[in-house]
């Protein structure tokens, strides 16, 4: 897997190739119990902001949830139907109460869109 420098070099060697061609040509491929392939687009997305000085860990949260575990990055439905995401999560995006979000349905899920974002 490709990190720092290298990355962004092969991504700029790349161009104008699909997300999964990029994610596949910088390493970034598991291989399923089955033997096909998995693409680790978080794991690439990660390192190419690392690459590009963006550290993802908050200092004041750093992935460490309450009572120091380490935060699983998987949210239940309560009983009343609510998702809640969290405090830990919160604190590592530094949302601030009354910050509003767009919910946009796609193919695979949900993506939360800050408003304003489009």
């Amino acid at each position: 897997m490709l990190t720092g420098k290298d990355l962004l070099a092969k991504v700029k060697d790349l161009g104008d190739v699909s997300k999964s061609d990029l994610v596949k040509a910088c390493g970034y491929v598991s291989t399923k119990k089955g033997g096909g392939e998995r693409l680790n687009f978080t794991a690439f997305y990660e390192a190419l902001l690392e690459a590009k000085g963006v550290n993802l860990a908050s200092e004041s949260a750093g992935g460490i949830g309450k009572g120091g575990r380490k935060l699983s990055y998987v949210a239940t439905v309560q009983g009343n139907g609510n998702l809640l995401i969290g405090k830990a999560y919160t604190a590592l995006l530094d949302l601030k109460p009354g910050d509003n979000f767009e919910i946009k349905m796609g193919r695979k899920g949900f993506r939360l869109v800050p408003e304003g974002d489009g």
